[in-house]
C-alpha cells in the first residue's frame, strides 16, 4: 500500500482514470481539470505545475487519488483507511507547499492532523460546500424577464469584472488565471443572463468529462440580485448540458448561503455529499 506522486498528466491517467471515471460526480472537478489540463496545458491554473497522486493498495486497486493545482488547496478523494500520514509524508518529502486541502469532513481533518505533525502547520476551516446533482430539471415558473445567450469576446470585459467579483466572494484571494475567460469562451462555457439589453447575471459550464458537466459559477451582481436571475440562468446552462448529452450534471454551493442551496433544490438538484476546505497557516 503506498502513494504514488507525479507530475506527469499521461502517467497520472494511465493509473487514475479508471478509478476516476468509476464515480464521475463525486470526481468531476478531478476529471474537469485533466480536461483543462489536456487544453491549456500544464499552465492552467498557474505558474506552478500540478501535482497528481494515487493510492494502490495491497491488491494492486487504486482506491484513492489527489490533485493539486497550485494556488488552490490540495483536492481529495476519500482516503482509505491509514492513508492520510503516509500522503502528508510523501507530499512534505517532495517539498510541496499546501495551502490547504479540500475533502470531505472526516477526511480532511485526518490529513490537516498528519500535515501538522510533519510541518507545524496550523489548519483552519475556510468553507464548506456540497455537491449537488440534478434531478428532473424545473425551471423556475415564471420566470424572470430576458433571455439566456452565450457569451462572446464582446463580452470580455464583463466576464472578467464579474468573475474576478465571484472569487472575491468566495474567497480565492488570488482570483480566476488571467486566460480563463478566453478558454471558457472558446467552447462556449459561459452564458448571461440579458434583460432589456443588459447583462445582468452568469453562469459557466466546465468541459464535460466521463459524461458529467459542472455548472461553476454562478454569479449575479448585487444590484441585480432577489430577481430570478440567477435561477434563470442556471436552468438556462442545466438545459444545455443536457441537449449536449451530459449523463450528469453537477454543481457545488456554500454551505454558508441558505439562499443558493434553497434554490438550486428549486431546480431540480439533489444532494450528493458535503466537503471542507481547510486552510493552512503557520504553526
Amino acid at each position: 500500500m503506498t502513494w504514488t506522486l507525479t507530475d506527469d498528466l499521461g502517467a497520472y491517467l494511465a493509473a487514475a482514470a479508471g478509478f476516476l471515471r468509476s464515480q464521475p460526480v463525486r470526481h468531476t472537478i478531478q476529471l474537469s481539470a485533466v480536461e483543462t489540463l489536456r487544453a491549456r496545458g500544464a499552465s492552467a491554473f498557474g505558474e506552478t505545475a500540478p501535482l497528481f497522486g494515487w493510492w494502490r493498495s495491497g491488491t494492486g486497486e487504486i482506491t484513492a487519488a489527489l490533485l493539486h493545482t497550485p494556488p488552490y488547496p490540495v483536492l481529495l478523494t476519500r482516503l482509505p483507511e491509514r492513508s492520510a500520514q503516509p500522503l502528508a509524508e510523501a507530499l512534505a518529502g517532495c517539498g510541496r507547499q499546501l495551502p490547504g486541502v479540500t475533502a470531505q469532513q472526516d477526511d480532511a481533518a485526518q490529513f490537516a492532523a498528519a500535515w501538522s505533525r510533519l510541518t507545524g502547520a496550523t489548519s483552519q476551516e475556510s468553507r464548506r460546500s456540497r455537491l449537488f446533482r440534478l434531478g428532473r430539471l424545473r425551471p423556475p415558473a415564471p420566470g424572470p424577464r430576458g433571455a439566456a445567450r452565450v457569451a462572446t469576446t464582446a463580452n470580455r470585459a464583463l466576464l472578467e469584472s464579474w468573475l474576478a467579483a465571484f472569487a472575491e466572494e468566495i474567497g480565492e484571494s488570488t482570483g480566476p488565471p488571467a486566460d480563463v475567460v478566453d478558454e471558457r469562451l472558446s467552447y462556449g462555457g459561459l452564458t448571461l443572463w440579458a434583460a432589456d439589453g443588459t447583462a445582468v447575471s452568469l453562469a459557466g459550464l466546465h468541459r464535460p468529462a466521463a459524461g458529467t458537466t459542472r455548472v461553476s459559477p454562478v454569479y449575479t451582481p448585487p444590484a441585480r440580485r432577489r430577481q430570478g436571475y440567477g435561477g434563470a440562468v442556471t436552468a438556462a446552462v442545466s438545459r444545455a448540458a443536457l441537449d449536449a448529452g451530459a449523463d450528469h450534471v453537477v454543481l457545488f454551493t456554500d454551505l454558508a448561503n441558505p439562499t443558493s442551496n434553497a434554490l438550486h433544490q428549486r431546480l431540480g438538484y439533489r444532494p450528493v455529499e458535503d466537503r471542507v476546505m481547510l486552510r493552512f497557516g503557520p504553526g
